[in-house]
């Protein structure tokens, strides 16, 4: 990071058998990395979920946590100091992005580092409308940032990064929750600022193909956070290919074979999705049904036996959603009062839209159907994630309805925003966009037993009679533990995890209560090729069950692997 003035060349960078473990761990992250980045020189930093990438960025850019000198060893230089002492050097772009947003606009954010470096004021804001531009964030300084989407805070997070100009750049997983078209343009803007500027790059990405031709080499790091390729893009990528593969690596052009659900190759049944734009796989030419939308949504789906017969589960009537709700108090009201009527066999009357909300989707209509997969995709700001907390109860809704039908309601009411946390446990799973965000225990193990733990306790006998024994519990939370390699992390801290093993917890800690309905998003977040295949075919397994799953996601393969019909939302 630079004040005002030229920008100067790109900042060196040595490790000499650097390594770190992690208090309570059983092995270390990181063993003995030993590599040199010249001035200027552009590094994808590969390696399978949990090897010790975000752990290497952390160490470069200074901001690990070693109190005690106990985690770290060896030496990590920047232009031959310790990164602490490199201010203004170094600029790093967290895994997650929300850790970076310090303000309340969007324009004071992108400056608060600017001001930090002492740049003159009549610069920075030139700097800000710039890097907002290079990374496409098309919205107003004084936009909130609590408004904006996952996608879109990344992009912000870059903005602020750029715009100090580093002489080391730091991306950890920058285009994770970013749709197709803005990965490109990321990818680009990034690729212009270091090739014109001169900075040193070193990047953290699952997505290969995308940074190929932008990096000048390629470092793998093996399952135990050492070494394993070091050596320019295309060589290494084509030469170690199988190893690569073999290691989990993403690699351009390979997709691992995974399950195929049971329903793929079946009969038709009628759409699920309807919105803004809708589409679905392309297996035969499906039957249509009219709805009032602004487009119709097709569907290629098959009649499967028992619990995945396609039924529906949930469905949506002209939906609008917002992420501004009502007041606590006005919800906690809403609530006793509807569950009141419901007591009396009475239909508790819709509440009265409200005036000048923001909404961020609206005139959408779906059905969610046991042993289906839908897919919500759609540019960052779309309202996807928004979509997604709406059907799962956690959000009211602005206008229209979200019902739940008889055979997933059971003795509850038929809307979702109106169960309380036992029914929710049984009937629906969900998945945050941010995974810290649902995890309560101290342990891994602790975390995948709280699910059942609250089954066995909360849930009615008249919506699953026969709850499962805790030692069907322990053999679910120990296959989960395994299938999702977590399992050497039993006993480690949920918040000391990696992001990529962050988000298969948070997936194992809905299936550990197998409900009817998963909503998930951005389930393959973080990924690397062997962990995407085991996510995918639990997922598939559910399928089959007769678990209904809706998927918020950018990722093409797993809309492809689930047989997924998708709702696209934004177009």
């Amino acid at each position: 990071m630079t004040a005002a003035g030229p920008v100067p060349a790109g900042a060196a960078v040595e490790l000499r058998r650097f390594g770190w473990h992690y208090p309570g761990r059983q092995d270390a992250s990181l063993r003995e990395v030993t590599t040199t980045v010249a001035p200027g020189e552009r590094v994808l930093l590969l390696g399978p979920s949990g090897a010790g990438k975000s752990t290497l960025l952390q160490a470069l850019a200074g901001v690990e946590q070693d109190p005690d000198g106990q985690s770290g060893s060896g030496e990590v230089l920047v232009d031959g100091a310790d990164p602490r002492d490199a201010r203004g050097a170094v600029g790093f772009m967290h895994q997650d992005p929300e850790t970076q947003v310090v303000l309340s606009r969007v324009g004071d954010d992108v400056a608060f580092g600017l001001e930090n470096l002492a740049v003159p004021r009549e610069q920075i804001w030139p700097r800000v409308r710039d890097a907002l531009e290079r990374v496409g964030l098309d919205l107003p300084l004084e936009h909130p940032t609590t408004a904006l989407s996952g996608g879109q805070k990344q992009r912000l997070a870059l903005a602020g990064v750029l715009a100090m100009r580093p002489r080391l750049l730091l991306l950890d997983e920058p285009t994770a929750s970013v749709d197709g078209q803005g990965a490109q343009e990321l990818c680009g803007a990034v690729a212009r600022a270091v090739r014109g500027e001169g900075i040193t790059l070193v990047v953290v990405e699952h997505r290969v193909a995308l940074w190929e031709s932008v990096v000048d080499r390629v470092v793998v790091l093996d399952e135990h956070g050492r070494v394993a390729f070091d050596g320019p893009t295309h060589e290494t990528l084509h030469e170690a290919r199988a190893l690569l593969q073999e290691q989990g690596t993403w690699v351009p052009g390979w997709v691992p074979e995974t399950r195929t659900p049971a329903h793929r190759s079946d009969s038709r049944a009628p759409a699920t999705g309807t919105g803004p734009a809708s589409r679905s796989p392309s297996v035969e030419a499906p039957a249509t049904v009219p709805v009032t939308a602004t487009a119709t949504a097709t569907a290629t789906a098959t009649a499967t036996p028992a619990a995945s017969d396609g039924a529906v589960l949930l469905s949506a009537r002209d939906l609008a959603v917002s992420r501004v709700q009502p007041t606590r108090r006005a919800v906690a009201r809403r609530r006793r009062r509807a569950r009141a009527a419901w007591r009396r066999g009475r239909e508790a009357p819709e509440p009265a839209a409200v005036p000048d909300v923001p909404v961020a989707a609206e005139n959408i209509s779906l059905d969610v159907r046991a042993g289906r997969a839908l897919a919500v995709t759609g540019v960052n700001g779309a309202g996807k994630s928004t979509l997604a907390l709406t059907l799962a109860g956690l959000l009211v809704p602005v206008r229209g309805t979200v019902r739940a039908s008889a055979r997933l309601a059971g003795d509850a009411p038929r809307d979702p925003s109106l169960w309380d946390g036992g029914e929710l446990v049984a009937r629906v799973g969900t998945v945050f966009q941010h995974p810290e965000h649902q995890f309560l225990r101290p342990t891994v193990r602790q975390e995948l037993e709280f699910g059942p733990e609250q089954l066995r306790r909360r849930v009615s006998a008249a919506h699953r009679t026969d709850p499962p024994a805790p030692e069907d519990d322990a053999a679910r939370v120990a296959e989960l533990l395994h299938r999702l390699r977590l399992a050497d992390l039993a006993d480690a801290n949920p918040f000391t995890l990696s992001g990529g093993q962050k988000r298969r917890l948070s997936v194992a800690t809905v299936l550990a209560a197998a409900p009817d309905v998963l909503i998930l998003d951005e389930p393959t977040f973080g990924q690397d090729a062997r962990t995407w295949q085991e996510l995918v075919d639990l997922l598939v397994t559910e399928l089959d069950r007769g678990t209904a799953v809706v998927a918020v996601t950018h990722d093409r393969d797993l809309i492809d692997a689930l047989a997924a019909e998708e709702l696209e939302l934004g177009a």
